[in-house]
């Protein structure tokens, strides 16, 4: 009888410490969404819409009411540090390889919600949705 109540006391203060750092490894993790998913999400929610490509890329057509941090820039990671981690948060490139990179170092860095857009703007291009071609200033 000690035995069990040994295993018992062991092993579910285990099993709750794994499960409790489970929901906090799945409360950050990364959803890849698609582009007519990313255009609802942006529609419906305040979000911090980030672009990780090069300023040139992001002038000749970028997401509207995205900001664009340069995933190449050495200051990359301390701009990210300046968006607030409790807030949904958006990220797409070209074609999702820098997105897919950026969205896990803000997963690292504890932010909450992230979403990743699948297949870049090139994706939301194909599909018809809006880019916004002004020039900044």
């Amino acid at each position: 009888m000690k035995k069990y109540l040994l295993f018992f006391v062991t092993f579910v203060p285990l099993v709750i410490s794994c499960k409790q750092k489970q929901d906090v490894e799945d409360s950050n993790r990364v959803q890849l969404v698609s582009p007519q998913e990313m255009k609802q999400f942006i529609d419906m929610n305040q979000v911090q819409l980030i672009d990780v490509r090069t300023p040139e890329e992001y002038e000749a057509g970028h997401l509207i009411n995205s900001e664009n941090l340069n995933f190449f820039d050495e200051t990359f990671e301390a701009e990210l540090d300046k968006l607030d981690k409790n807030a949904p948060v958006c990220v797409y490139c070209k074609s999702g390889g820098r997105s897919a990179k950026a969205a896990e170092i803000l997963k690292k860095k504890g932010f909450k919600a992230i979403y990743n857009l699948d297949g870049g703007i090139m994706g939301w291009e194909k599909d018809g949705l809006p880019i916004d071609k002004t020039k900044s200033e």
